[in-house]
């Protein structure tokens, strides 16, 4: 499923796919800014986004072998909640 797929699936709860389309980039931009406070989504049954801080590590160019340094940064992690798991086996 894509988010074009998932738009059409809120447009048969929402009868207009512009209402649809709305609601699902409102959802998504709000995940977003969420995320861009370092605060976390914690959706109960589905699942929790949050932010984690990934280490400085050590990496190789593939096409030369020379080592690199990758620096730190933070990322996105999501995060199955127990009912999304369930319903997964």
């Amino acid at each position: 499923m894509n988010k074009g797929d998932l738009v059409n699936e809120v447009s048969n709860v929402l009868k207009t796919k512009k209402d649809a389309q709305e609601a699902v980039e409102c959802v998504l931009l709000s995940i977003t800014k969420a995320l861009e406070k370092g605060d976390s989504v914690s959706l109960v049954g589905f699942g929790t986004f949050k932010v984690v801080d990934r280490k400085a590590r050590k990496g190789r160019n593939p096409q030369t072998g020379e080592e690199i340094s990758i620096a730190a940064r933070k990322v996105p992690k999501f995060v199955a909640g127990k009912a999304l798991k369930e319903a997964v086996k």
